[in-house]
């Protein structure tokens, strides 16, 4: 009898355990339900539309025959977007493929800046008190969460001709500025226009501070045992910087590294309000490509999807490599 009862309350138990995991699931997935439609709504839907739309003649202003208008005076032409724009003579094309070009160009000049001024300055905030450490992380993120917009017109005053802020701190020195940092394409140093490296300048001024809180953070996890250690067997400040926190902060290093590039890819307010792709091109990048042929000029949908796709799977092949080298063991 005694073994019954045990058993029917087992079972009692069991039952409602399951009830109770029925429930739960069914509010998991109530809860979820918003956030997929959200997702599938503004993420899935317009990545899927926008990769459609890439083998399409596709112009808003036509009417097609088929769904969202595709077919018909909007007609079906498979890869010859593509193909256009990697080997076509059109000026979108061309203008296309120098705009991937200053996009990495860029890309290749703020990431080393961004982390030649983060580590170290990560590593100085890690030294001093904890009053001002908060203060100072506080007024080095400052920018970050500041307005693209805002941080455009600040520092296009600050590149101002004549009486912009660089210009006059070059007349104090006496050296003479140049005739205008942002629209003058004869001002090139070592291959990179000036106006370039006026835009590398203020984004890097804005965007750094993500990568100064995780510096700070991970810096924060190295135990103190290992730097003492250094510091016991004769090692001084440069070389225990090198050959201690470096060596551990690898993995902190190719995050940022990867998050920098991605984020750099996809730069575009700052430079559609401080150069508009000018002077003469020279910092055209895929995105105001894709905006100006979607938008601006062509509204030729089709090629600015295209665009976008190609833009997609590069930040895509990143990403997916970044995930695979972080497969790895924690260093300590």
């Amino acid at each position: 009898m005694a073994v019954s009862v045990s058993s029917l309350f087992k079972k009692e138990v069991a039952g409602d355990g399951g009830k109770l995991m029925a429930k739960q699931r069914r509010f998991a997935y109530a809860s979820l339900l918003p956030i997929l439609l959200y997702m599938s709504l503004f993420t899935l839907f317009p990545i899927v539309f926008a990769m459609v739309m890439s083998f399409f003649d596709y112009t808003p202003i036509r009417e097609g025959s088929g769904f969202l208008s595709l077919g018909g005076a909007n007609p079906f032409i498979r890869v010859e977007n593509y193909i256009e724009l990697f080997t076509g003579t059109s000026k979108p094309a061309e203008v296309f493929r120098l705009a991937v070009r200053n996009t990495f160009l860029f890309t290749a000049l703020v990431l080393p800046l961004n982390l030649a001024i983060t580590l170290p300055l990560a590593v100085l905030l890690e030294s001093i008190g904890e009053r001002f450490k908060i203060l100072f992380r506080a007024i080095y993120f400052l920018p970050t969460i500041s307005s693209a917009v805002a941080v455009a017109i600040i520092w296009e005053y600050v590149y101002a001709p004549g009486w912009g802020l660089l210009s006059l701190m070059f007349k104090a020195v006496g050296l003479i500025p140049p005739k205008s940092w942002l629209s003058d394409p004869s001002m090139v140093y070592f291959g990179v226009p000036l106006a370039m490296i006026c835009v590398v300048i203020a984004h890097v001024w804005q965007d750094f501070g993500y990568n100064l809180v995780i510096f700070v953070a991970a810096l924060q996890s190295i135990p103190k045992t290992l730097r003492e250690a250094a510091r016991v067997d004769g090692a001084n400040i440069w070389q225990e910087f090198w050959l201690v926190v470096v060596p551990l902060l690898r993995r902190t290093l190719l995050l940022t590294s990867v998050l920098t590039v991605i984020s750099s890819l996809q730069v575009f307010v700052i430079f559609q309000l401080m150069t508009r792709g000018g002077p003469q091109n020279q910092t055209q990048t895929m995105l105001l490509s894709i905006y100006e042929n979607a938008f601006r000029f062509a509204n030729n949908l089709g090629l600015a999807s295209a665009m976008s796709m190609i833009l997609f799977i590069i930040i895509l092949v990143l990403t997916v490599t970044q995930f695979r080298i972080l497969r790895t063991e924690w260093e300590y």
